[in-house]
């Protein structure tokens, strides 16, 4: 499954934090319904038979409404489901050894905070970067926040779609207006809420207003 201009406007990543005793399949259904346009599936301390089971389960949904799905920082895991490729970061597994093992139909992200590594990653073959902390985030403690001029900086100088991530809400998504973002990566501002099908729609149409094509 490659990229098109929308699959990228409301990225939603997973956080089993907050399920609540759901499924996590479940709510990552409630989000693709109430908009999500993208699927990650991130799981830091899973061990690999549990990570492979809650994979399965999330790309049955994702197949059944062709969203595109991509397991963070585990290239295997993404094989062995078949997941549409993986997300990687800076510090995670090459991405020219992720792309070997992928295969060229893939799709690749790569977290980035400055030009020279977004460049970089275009360079080495990334399909879309990520962005930040633009705001401050309780979801990733180390994160540095990248300015508003960073971000535009970096969305001149690739090619490639960019979609902002850390700390973005429905209270402030908007301020990321004319940064030349395709899209906004979300975790809690999803998952955390008391309705996900709506939380993902309201963020949607605010998306919608502040993107460009690519």
């Amino acid at each position: 499954m490659k990229l098109d201009n929308k699959s990228l406007l409301l990225y939603a990543i997973t956080d089993r934090s907050w399920l609540n005793k759901r499924m996590l399949s479940e709510v990552v259904e409630e989000a693709i319904l109430g908009g999500a346009t993208f699927i990650q599936l991130r799981e830091k301390d899973l061990e690999y038979d549990e990570f492979l089971k809650s994979a399965m389960e999330v790309k049955t949904v994702t197949d059944k409404y062709k969203i595109p799905f991509v397991i963070n920082d585990n290239v295997d895991i993404a094989i062995a489901v078949d997941a549409d490729g993986a997300h990687i970061g800076q510090s995670d597994e090459e991405i020219m050894t992720a792309r070997k093992k992928l295969g060229p139909d893939k799709i690749i992200g790569l977290s980035a905070v400055t030009v020279e590594e977004a460049v970089r990653a275009e360079q080495n073959g990334a399909d879309y970067i990520g962005v930040g902390a633009v705001f401050n985030t309780s979801t990733k403690l180390d994160a540095g926040i990248v300015s508003f001029e960073t971000l535009k900086e970096i969305c001149k100088a690739v090619k490639i779609p960019v979609v902002a991530i850390g700390g973005i809400s429905g209270n402030n998504a908007l301020e990321l207006a004319g940064t030349g973002i395709a899209g906004i990566s979300v975790i809690s501002a999803i998952f955390a809420q008391d309705d996900i099908k709506i939380a993902a729609s309201k963020l949607l149409r605010l998306t919608e207003q502040i993107v460009v094509t690519f």
